[in-house]
C-alpha cells in the first residue's frame, strides 16, 4: 500500500522540520498547545460575532414589527409599503393629531 501526499500534508510536514530544526523537539508541544489555544479563541470570537449578528437581526425584526403594530393603530395601511413610506405615513398621522 503506498501512501500519497497531497500538498498540504507536505507544507505541514516541512513546517513541523522547520520549527524542530529551529527551536528543537522539546518546544513542539508548547508550540502546539499555543497554536491550539489560539485556534479555540478564534473560534469563540467567531461564534460570539454570529451571536451577536443574530441579535441584532432579531432587534430588527422587533423593530419592524413595532412599527408595523404603530402603523395600524393609527388606521394606516402598511400592505405593499416599505418601512419608510410606513415611517412617513405615522409621521404625517402624528403632525395631523397634533394640530388643534
Amino acid at each position: 500500500m503506498y501512501l500519497i501526499l497531497a500538498g498540504q500534508e507536505w507544507l505541514i510536514i516541512l513546517i513541523a522540520i522547520v520549527i524542530i530544526l529551529i527551536w528543537g523537539p522539546s518546544k513542539l508541544p508548547s508550540l502546539a498547545r499555543g497554536m491550539g489555544e489560539a485556534i479555540r479563541e478564534f473560534r469563540k470570537a467567531a461564534s460570539g460575532a454570529a451571536e451577536e449578528e443574530v441579535r441584532r437581526v432579531e432587534k430588527k425584526e422587533e423593530i419592524d414589527q413595532k412599527i408595523i403594530e404603530m402603523a395600524r393603530s393609527l388606521g394606516i395601511s402598511t400592505e405593499g409599503k416599505t418601512k419608510e413610506q410606513i415611517l412617513d405615513e405615522i409621521n404625517k398621522k402624528l403632525a395631523e393629531l397634533k394640530k388643534p
